[in-house]
Parts: C-alpha cells; sequence; structure tokens
C-alpha cells in the first residue's frame, strides 16, 4: 500500500509539482492551499505532512498548525516537515516540534530524501 503525503501550501504551481515528484515516487498525495485544522487532518490520516510555514488566505500559520498537530493525540505522531522561505526556520521548527524543516528554494531529491527519512 502507498504512503500518503499531505502538501499544504498557498503556491499552487509548488503543489502542482510536488504533486508530480511525490506521485512518480509512488505516493498517494494529498493536497492543500489552505491550512486544515488537526482534526481534519486526523481525518485524512496522511503518514506525513509537508507543511508551508505562511499560507495566505488561512487564519493559521504553518507553524501553528503543525503546534495543533503535535498537541493532538491522533496527530502527534504524524512527522511533520516545514518548508519555507524563513530565515529562522530551524528555530520555527524546533518551535513548534515539527520533525525537520527544508529551506526554500529546495532540491526536488534532497526533500525527496528528507521524506523519506521521515517515514522510515
Amino acid at each position: 500500500m502507498a504512503k500518503s503525503i499531505l502538501i499544504i501550501d498557498d503556491d499552487e504551481d509548488i503543489l502542482e509539482i510536488l504533486n508530480i515528484v511525490f506521485q512518480d515516487s509512488g505516493f498517494e498525495v494529498i493536497l492543500s492551499k489552505v491550512g486544515l485544522e488537526a482534526d481534519f487532518i486526523s481525518v485524512l490520516h496522511p503518514d506525513i505532512v509537508l507543511l508551508d510555514v505562511r499560507i495566505g488566505g488561512s487564519k493559521k500559520k504553518g507553524t501553528d498548525i503543525c503546534k495543533d498537530l503535535k498537541a493532538n493525540i491522533h496527530t502527534r505522531h504524524m512527522p511533520v516537515i516545514l518548508f519555507s522561505a524563513e530565515h529562522d526556520l530551524h528555530t520555527m521548527a524546533s518551535a513548534c516540534e515539527a520533525d525537520s524543516y527544508v529551506a526554500k528554494p529546495f532540491g526536488i531529491d534532497s526533500l525527496l530524501m528528507q521524506v523519506q527519512k521521515q517515514l522510515s
């Protein structure tokens, strides 16, 4: 059975590229242009969450969603990878208890390796 990845980013071009990359790598891909609540993510039950820090049009930043996921008993086990061009991404990831982070712009191979590492 294919692993599922939830990708949350407000940039449609990034979503399109990542959709192709992860589908070609054998993942079931779930895409969202808006931030989702931890309870809804729990229902989707992805194996991993790839989460942008800044999500235009959403009430919460990616770091807030990450905190909610890690505080929720049903979702705290899901690996969360933050990705962003923020200069203090390491600090942000640590503060929200993200499992990892990837700085934008990122290489596709390094992103895939980071996802595989979190799933192993």
